[in-house]
């Protein structure tokens, strides 16, 4: 799979792991960054996973964060991004499973390397269900168009 990968300063050590075991398993990653402890703005590298995946320049992609979450919030407001917050095998799973999700979020500092690498792996290996998950993504994706013609 041909996937990017990004991270701010809290994720940038686990995302380096994350990067050799996807490497090791014969995945094609790309990193846009960051790439040291020097404090980032996570949204700026959110943005630019997320316009990358869009434009479908990779398969998927992958943020890294403390937590998980404030790159799952910035991810999302790129329109046609779904990006899910994982954190175990079973939640990598269902993020593409049921959610079809193209991009995934951990957090660098909340689970070990292992459980960060089971999560990676069931959400590479796990195709999209379909059926009932279509008709919810669909939902989805109707209520961004309907924001997006919001003036705010």
């Amino acid at each position: 799979m041909n996937l990017v990968i990004g991270s701010d300063h809290g994720g940038f050590e686990a995302k380096e792991k994350i990067k050799k075991f996807l490497l090791a398993q014969g995945h094609s990653v790309t990193d846009f960054g960051c790439y040291s402890l020097e404090a980032v703005d996570y949204p700026d590298i959110a943005l630019l996973v997320g316009e990358a995946v869009i434009r479908r320049e990779y398969e998927r992609g992958i943020l890294l964060d403390g937590t998980g979450g404030g790159m799952t919030l910035a991810a999302n407001k790129v329109p046609g991004v779904r990006a899910v917050c994982a954190y175990s095998e079973l939640t990598g799973k269902y993020a593409s499973e049921h959610d079809d999700a193209n991009v995934l979020c951990l957090g660098g500092k909340t689970v070990g390397e292992l459980i960060l690498q089971e999560t990676v792996r069931a959400w590479v290996e796990t195709p999209f269900g379909g059926g009932r998950h279509t008709r919810r993504l669909g939902k989805i994706a109707e209520i961004e168009k309907k924001y997006s013609r919001m003036p705010f």
